[in-house]
């Protein structure tokens, strides 16, 4: 087996949580090419600019944590034409962390003044010390086990 990737998605908090309750990832809109650069066993991580989607309530955090699961991408039909993809994650319980104390701390973030730039990709591979770090803050632990 390979070494895991990790990576980084973003969506706002409302989003995420849904995610978590449905034990999905959704990428870019419910684009599939994001989800199809992961494999079983990555990890990821999903940023949450704003607390709703549509809103302008700041939360500015990472608010979920999981593995991807051995499944395939699967699209939904959510009615009025919008089919988002999918990816199964095992998601664990964690806390929110907020970025602005991390920021010094983060390698993916090149300039601290324009730190919110990164995120506007929307989805963005994480190099491993960071996700370590990140890991430690939301799981309160070093060691992380696969999801059963």
């Amino acid at each position: 087996m390979s070494q895991p990737r990790y990576w980084v998605a973003v969506a706002s908090c409302d989003h995420v949580h849904k995610g978590v309750e449905g034990g999905f990832a959704q990428a870019c809109h419910g684009k599939v090419a994001p989800l199809r650069r992961m494999v079983p066993g990555d990890w990821v991580l999903y940023y949450s600019p704003r607390m709703h989607f549509e809103g302008e309530e700041p939360c500015q955090a990472f608010t979920a944590i999981g593995r991807v699961v051995d499944a395939p991408v699967q699209q939904v039909d959510m009615g009025g034409g919008f089919k988002p993809f999918r990816r199964t994650v095992a998601f664990l319980p964690c806390r929110q962390v907020p970025i602005r104390p991390l920021l010094e701390r983060l390698s993916f973030i090149q300039d601290v003044q324009r730190w919110g730039y990164v995120f506007r990709r929307g989805f963005f591979e994480l190099p491993e010390a960071d996700f370590l770090l990140l890991s430690r803050e939301m799981l309160g632990r070093e060691e992380l086990h696969a999801p059963a």
